[in-house]
């Protein structure tokens, strides 16, 4: 979900306030984020990938798992905001806590020597540092985007990954738009101070923009199966494609007054258009090579 509202208690946004245009607003800083997060993602998939796979067994998912997934996933979203705060807060430090050991136990494969962080997570999550400190909240929350996504990555195969991204869309769509449990459960969790999202001020444009982790780790996973598909310059395109046409997409509704929106939507359209413009050149390679 992406969300521009003034509903999370934030302090003003330190930025001073850039005309572009006649009064048109835009943010270039959480774009450019996710550019850097989604490189980061491929670059650590290509030097983990092996540990991964050998960790998970080199199973992946089938298409009737993807469904299960994803309809999981809807139904989580809408208990979250039934459920008490101490079982929201209990449930997520759980899964935070269990996936920054996975992760470090894949760096150092020693149980000693991974259950320090997420130790030190918890630490920090009841510390008085903790509360109202958007460094250490957007860092945890960077950290879980790409561990999920070097881990999960391995689970899915091309087909499933298009399977993955349609239905997680619909869902995403149906959450956000139209039952609102999505911004709901949204709010509730950041209230909790729990790092659910990227939450990052707008540049050069004043006021704040939030990102839920489960976009960007959609992000990265389109990243990872489109390098795993057609090679690195591919993958590389298509995370410059999203990028962009996020970037266009989010100024459309930053100036429309569209406060919540599924960013699933901004991203696969750029990742369909890398896509599509792959296949197009692909011929005009094919006549270069035969020409010569």
């Amino acid at each position: 979900m992406l969300d521009f509202s003034q509903t999370f208690n934030l302090p003003k946004n330190k930025f001073s306030g850039v005309s572009i245009g006649e009064g048109m607003i835009l943010d270039i800083l959480l774009p450019s984020v996710l550019f850097l997060i989604a490189v980061a993602i491929i670059f650590l998939y290509a030097k983990f990938e092996k540990k991964v796979d050998s960790l998970l067994g080199g199973q992946e998912l089938r298409i009737g798992h993807v469904v299960l997934l994803v309809a999981a996933i809807g139904v989580m979203v809408t208990i979250l905001v039934f459920v008490p705060e101490i079982a929201m807060m209990v449930f997520f430090l759980f899964a935070y806590s269990t996936i920054l050991f996975l992760f470090t136990y894949l760096l150092a494969p020693k149980w000693y020597l991974a259950v320090p962080i997420p130790v030190l997570f918890i630490a920090l999550y009841f510390s008085p540092y903790w509360k109202g400190n958007i460094y250490l909240f957007n860092f945890f929350a960077m950290i879980f985007a790409v561990c999920i996504s070097v881990y999960m990555g391995s689970l899915f195969a091309w087909k499933t990954t298009v399977a993955f991204v349609a239905l997680l869309t619909i869902m995403d769509i149906i959450q956000v738009l139209i039952t609102g449990h999505m911004v709901t459960s949204s709010e509730k969790a950041i209230t909790l101070g729990l790092p659910i999202a990227i939450i990052l001020p707008m540049f050069p444009y004043e006021g704040w923009t939030f990102l839920g982790l489960g976009d960007v780790f959609l992000f990265g996973l389109l990243s990872i199966q489109t390098t795993q598909k057609y090679g690195k310059k591919i993958g590389l395109a298509s995370i410059v494609s999203i990028t962009v046409v996020f970037l266009l997409l989010q100024t459309i509704l930053l100036n429309t007054g569209v406060k919540s929106f599924p960013a699933t939507v901004l991203v696969i359209s750029g990742w369909l258009i890398s896509l599509g413009a792959r296949y197009l050149y692909k011929p005009h390679m094919s006549t270069d090579i035969k020409t010569e």
